[in-house]
């Protein structure tokens, strides 16, 4: 296939999935849009985490810190300066950034910076460390924001958390952004950086030897997957238009591990499929935790919590029969959905001749 028709085949999926968009926003309803514009938040999560967990092979559990960092920065700047009073009312909003508005996409970009240099500060010193020493390091990094968060009553409104955020609706900004981030994943990882981190993925002391600087390329790994978790933070804060530091425990951090783990850790579009299916099968499995009669009799095995045991299972089985995920390390391209269709050709053609035989 050429280099040509990719580019077309390409451009011709990213105009579907904007008709997709269109349609979605006009004829589905607020549950279903709720639903898949979770789905896309979560993906640029997902592919934030992947980049430093997959890509640069580091054991990092810090995202939901980073995430808070976005969703606070949004939920901060644009609530708007007359409901401030009604939402500040224990403590009054600090002077400096009392009479401070910004617009959404200046507070979503300035969210992620300041996760950036967030990550950088902590990366610095933490990021000597490996395997789990790491990963204990940057988990305790996710809960002590979340603390910080909680104590600083002037700035995040402390436990009561920010309310009356201005919300999006639309599907636009949600499968903007992960269209985004997934051009610039691709773009990243086969670049000169990206090839550097898989080296460091590979072997840390072939790297070195190869002249690869390990402490340069791991910062700028993890500074990007914390500027990109800081947008997805903004997006998420955003969608709820509501933050408060209850949703940022340390157990938000395993939702996007396990998508990454399902998908198949170091590729992108493993990332991309997991993170739909998992958001979506969750919610698809709600009916389990509420109480269902049969023939008149109510089942005593519907009540809550059987929705996590049933999606629990679920993930068992598949992990046994993909054990590197559904994708590996491998990318969905056009020739192998192209080889996927031609075997799938072959295999009913023999079938057809047998039964003809």
């Amino acid at each position: 296939m050429t280099k040509k028709k990719k580019m077309m085949l390409t451009l011709g999926a990213i105009i579907a999935l904007g008709i997709c968009v269109a349609l979605g926003n006009i004829f589905l309803d607020s549950y279903l849009k709720r639903i898949l514009n979770l789905c896309a938040i979560y993906t640029v999560l997902g592919l934030s985490m992947n980049l430093i967990n997959g890509f640069t092979g580091l054991f990092s559990l810090g995202q939901a810190g980073f995430m808070a960092i976005g969703a606070y920065c949004v939920g901060i700047f644009t609530v708007p300066l007359a409901e401030r009073e009604m939402v500040y009312y224990l403590e009054p909003m600090h002077p400096m950034i009392a009479n401070i508005q910004l617009p959404f996409v200046i507070a979503l970009i300035l969210g992620g910076v300041v996760a950036a240099g967030c990550a950088f500060l902590i990366g610095a010193p933490v990021l000597r460390l490996k395997g789990d020493y790491l990963a204990i390091a940057t988990l305790g990094f996710s809960e002590i924001i979340r603390i910080v968060f909680t104590n600083l009553q002037s700035i995040t409104n402390g436990a009561l958390g920010i309310k009356n955020i201005p919300t999006i609706t639309s599907m636009w900004w949600t499968f903007g952004v992960m269209l985004l981030s997934i051009i610039f994943m691709f773009l990243l990882i086969r670049s000169s950086y990206g090839r550097a981190f898989k080296s460091i993925r590979e072997d840390e002391v072939a790297a070195e030897a190869m002249g690869i600087s390990l402490f340069k390329h791991k910062v700028i790994s993890f500074m990007i997957s914390g500027f990109m978790a800081g947008i997805g933070g903004g997006l998420f804060a955003a969608l709820l238009g509501t933050v408060d530091p209850k949703q940022f425990y340390f157990t938000l951090t395993y939702n996007f591990l396990l998508i990454i783990v399902l998908g198949g850790m170091g590729s992108i579009s493993g990332t991309v499929i997991s993170a739909f299916l998992v958001t979506a099968g969750l919610e698809w499995l709600r009916f389990l935790d509420e109480p269902t009669k049969l023939f008149g009799r109510e089942i005593p095995l519907f009540r809550p919590g059987l929705r996590m045991v049933v999606f629990s299972v679920i993930l068992m089985v598949v992990v046994l029969y993909y054990r590197k995920g559904i994708m590996g390390q491998n990318e969905l391209t056009w020739e192998g959905i192209k080889q996927f269709f031609k075997n799938i050709k072959t295999k009913w053609k023999n079938r057809k001749q047998k039964e003809v035989c």
